[in-house]
């Protein structure tokens, strides 16, 4: 019987921190994506994600799609847009 308790503790201790984060844990951590314009990978971050919201309302875009649920010629020609932008700044 402590052996099953000691379990139960520890298995709720483990996972504790993901129950009480959710999806807001992974905030600012950051993925990778392919940028075909440049033929390489960025970290696509909240930082990231302030260009690609200017992009959307730019470009009149649906706000709400994720950037990785785009076709690859609109994430192509975000990362152009985006380029762009990075050679003014």
């Amino acid at each position: 019987m402590r052996v099953r308790f000691r379990t139960i503790v520890l298995a709720a201790l483990l996972l504790a921190p993901m129950v009480t984060t959710g999806c807001a844990g992974s905030v600012g951590v950051g993925y990778r994506v392919y940028d075909p314009h440049q033929a390489d990978y960025h970290v696509w971050d909240d930082h990231e994600g302030v260009f690609y919201n200017q992009w959307v309302v730019e470009t009149h875009r649906d706000p709400h799609r994720d950037y990785r649920r785009l076709k690859r010629a609109d994430q192509s020609e975000y990362w152009k847009w985006r380029h762009d932008r990075m050679d003014r700044h």
